[in-house]
């Protein structure tokens, strides 16, 4: 992890990945590509995500990989400096010409044109993943205290049928599939965290926070600093609000859905407000917390 701590890895990564380019594979970039292959598998459409420890600065599906590129470079192109970037899809060369034009440390892709590694290994030490169909493990593990935790990995995704409309005002069909969208996201960002998002697009986020206000206002102040339109946004939380001020700020920013897993004794507050409000809110009844 640093140059003081001593680590090392034991499992077979060649299942997993070819590695087609670069520097060995250390400790904080096992970290990230797991991250970034446990988000990637969410989705089907075409997409590219952006990950910067552990969590996705910039993600969007689009019809073409070049388009998911570009918008999801444009949600935090700051943060994507030094990052690791997953396709679900083959890259191609003009992909790769967008990609050679930041610095990043890693790319995954089920497969790249011989044309578009002849751009991505320009950089010698730039990690070239090709990822395999190995499948993940049901479990997950770590060691703390004088133990080891183990607990089921997290396979549940919520879809359309999964949402509960809980306001007078139910979600439009765009609505939906955004909601659906921002949920898979911020099932795989650190908790406290807020996904933001609009028309397949990750706006912005707010992750590893102790407050979900301030999740919230992070994510917020994000997409305000780089010229991102909140209005007709979306808003996903990985638990519920305790209070209304997360759908109070979210209103007034221009959010105009909602998705969270409702359970608060006070889920009636968030609900007058929206209702108040013309927001629509809906529940999934699942929690997504990631530690």
């Amino acid at each position: 992890m640093h140059p003081h701590q001593k680590g090392v890895f034991y499992g077979k990564l060649s299942d997993v990945f070819n590695q087609l380019n670069g520097k060995e594979v250390s400790y904080n970039n096992l970290l990230d590509i797991d991250a970034a292959v446990n988000l990637i598998e969410e989705f089907n459409e075409t997409t590219v995500a952006i990950l910067k420890h552990n969590n996705a600065c910039g993600l969007s599906s689009r019809p073409s990989l070049v388009d998911a590129w570009k918008d999801a470079l444009a949600a935090d192109p700051i943060s994507a400096f030094g990052g690791v970037i997953i396709c679900n899809k083959p890259i191609d060369p003009a992909v790769a010409e967008e990609m050679d034009k930041i610095f990043f440390e890693v790319v995954i892709a089920p497969s790249f044109s011989d044309a578009a590694l002849e751009i991505l290994k320009k950089k010698k030490n730039r990690i070239i993943l090709e990822l395999k169909d190995a499948g993940l493990q049901k479990l997950q593990s770590r060691s703390l205290l004088n133990g080891i935790l183990v607990q089921d990995r997290d396979v549940k995704s919520e879809t359309a049928a999964d949402m509960q409309t809980v306001t007078k005002k139910s979600p439009t069909a765009s609505e939906i599939q955004d909601l659906v969208f921002a949920n898979k996201i911020v099932k795989q960002s650190k908790s406290n965290a807020i996904v933001l998002a609009k028309n397949g697009q990750m706006v912005s986020s707010g992750v590893g926070q102790t407050s979900r206000v301030d999740a919230l206002k992070g994510a917020i102040d994000k997409a305000k600093a780089f010229g991102l339109d909140l209005h007709g946004a979306v808003m996903a939380s990985d638990a519920f609000f305790p209070f209304a001020d997360c759908v109070e700020i979210a209103g007034n920013a221009g959010i105009s859905a909602v998705v969270e897993p409702g359970g608060s004794i006070k889920d009636k507050d968030s609900i007058e407000y929206c209702d108040a409000h013309n927001i629509a809110m809906v529940f999934t009844g699942t929690r997504h917390f990631k530690h």
